[in-house]
């Protein structure tokens, strides 16, 4: 799940917006041919900035092997399930990163 989403280029481009505070995001959707939506955000939160840390680490680094303890605590903090190393679905953790990334905008 994590390689795929850090090999996403509108979601690098948005992290990389996302963690300058007070920045206004414009989000377009020409294939759904939808009015752009511009999104303020104020600060950007600590699972949010993990992510960005975490898919920047992804696309430049040179040692082969990326960990992510950051992010992975911080989802942890979001969603107790995942404490304790036990066997969850991607599809799980997907969902909780992408909802607590959300409800920090």
């Amino acid at each position: 799940v994590l390689q795929n989403l850090s090999q996403t280029p509108v979601l690098r481009e948005l992290l990389k917006e996302a963690k300058m505070p007070g920045t206004t995001i414009k989000i377009e959707s020409p294939e759904l041919c939808m009015e752009p939506q511009l999104i303020k955000l104020d600060h950007p939160g600590p699972l949010t900035l993990a992510m960005h840390q975490f898919v920047t680490e992804m696309q430049e680094t040179k040692r082969g092997v990326v960990t992510p303890k950051e992010l992975f605590a911080q989802v942890c903090k979001k969603a107790i399930r995942f404490k304790g190393y036990q066997q969850q679905d991607s599809h799980e953790l997907l969902r909780y990163l992408l909802d607590g990334m959300r409800a920090e905008e």
